[in-house]
């Protein structure tokens, strides 16, 4: 698989200086840890659920989570599990090429030892699971399974632990469990895939709900529980994880109290005009979500929980590299082998400072390989607009 491997190969050769590489299951873990982009959830009750995977991954899709937790019933638990390894054995059956990366939200630690043994050979299909509700007290329990399942299946199956407890939302408990979450996840570092954020149970044990003109970081006590998860968990010194961005709960429906928060601009100045895709933004309210994408970035998030295909696009397109971004990065690690030191950029608009700037840089390399780098004429309307009429 590959990012925007649905556009058609003159589309991409248009949009992209350097195209993105194709990755899959046995990629190594970094590759994959960037690559997880926009990763879509469905509930493992859909009837209609391998068919879904294969529409998703035609769409662009590169990962989902096949969830049998919160996006359920209690009382359909037993049902979606017999579906979904009723779906996933006939997807194995009907030949396993260009799917997405699919990993399933279990709700105990015995369900992924259980449901890796019922799927059988179709166990190969599966990148890993998704633990909900991660803390140091039930933690170890859900990756000694995982370690039990990957000895069964014989295959290498990742972890995505997912930090959402009322232990992390409220203060008195956060710190301690932060640093013990750290220590736990090193013990397993070479299986932990990716730490997702679950924003919606954070905002719960305070009776919150962010509306869709609010992004999470608009949200104080929210705000917080994320600087303060990248500060112990995302540190880029080598014992960091990749953190991924919360979940965006919108799609369109109710009235707008706010004015769009997108500007006219870049879509002005695209080549053609995309005004259209602009219009198409505000229609389908994405523009709040186009601004979280770019807070979550800043604030050292990559990748974001999706609950909608109409997401998926904005996050990948705002994933790739600018030419303005990889131009900076390839200056500042060629300036450090050069023994470290500051020179203006090629745009001459910036400082970049080779010691400094170079965990920064070399993430952006990492993130060029499988997003790619778009021309210095495209912009992120341009890329838009082609992955939404892909």
């Amino acid at each position: 698989m590959r990012h925007f491997g649905h556009l058609a190969d003159d589309v991409r050769s248009r949009l992209f200086l350097e195209q993105p590489v194709a990755f899959d299951l046995h990629s190594d873990a970094s590759v994959l840890a960037t690559a997880l982009g926009a990763t879509l959830y469905s509930p493992a009750t859909r009837p209609t659920l391998a068919a879904d995977i294969r529409k998703q991954a035609a769409g662009g899709v590169v990962s989902m989570v096949l969830c049998l937790e919160d996006a359920i019933a209690d009382h359909e638990v037993a049902g979606a599990e017999a579906n979904l390894v009723r779906q996933l054995t006939d997807l194995w059956a009907s030949g396993p090429s260009d799917l997405p990366l699919l990993f399933v939200r279990v709700r105990t630690p015995g369900q992924i030892t259980d449901l890796t043994r019922r799927l059988g050979p179709a166990a190969g299909l599966l990148a890993g699971y998704v633990l909900p509700k991660f803390t140091e007290e039930c933690g170890g329990a859900f990756l000694e399974a995982l370690d039990e399942a990957e000895e069964h299946s014989g295959r290498r199956l990742f972890a995505m632990p997912v930090l959402e407890s009322p232990e992390l939302a409220h203060l008195e408990t956060r710190r301690g469990q932060l640093f013990d979450i750290a220590a736990l996840l090193d013990k397993h570092r070479e299986r932990i895939l990716a730490v997702r954020l679950g924003v919606t149970d954070l905002c719960s044990a305070y009776g919150l709900r962010r509306s869709p003109d609010l992004t999470a970081y608009d949200v104080a006590l929210v705000a917080g529980v994320i600087a303060d998860v990248v500060n112990v968990l995302g540190r880029a010194d080598g014992t960091g994880f990749t953190v991924t961005g919360p979940v965006w709960e919108y799609f369109p429906v109710q009235e707008r109290m706010f004015k769009p928060q997108l500007r006219r601009t870049p879509f002005l100045a695209a080549d053609p005009p995309a005004v259209g895709v602009r219009r198409r933004i505000i229609e389908h309210d994405l523009d709040g979500l186009i601004r979280e994408i770019e807070l979550d970035r800043a604030n050292g998030l990559l990748g974001k929980t999706c609950i909608h295909p109409s997401h998926v696009p904005a996050v990948h397109a705002l994933s790739v590299v600018t030419h303005e971004e990889y131009s900076d990065a390839l200056d500042i690690l060629d300036r450090h082998r050069g023994g470290g030191g500051v020179s203006r950029s090629a745009y001459t608009n910036k400082m970049n400072e080779a010691k400094p700037h170079r965990a920064w840089a070399e993430r952006i390399l990492l993130r060029a390989e499988v997003f790619g780098v778009a021309r210095d004429d495209v912009s992120f309307a341009e890329l838009l607009g082609a992955s939404l009429c892909g």
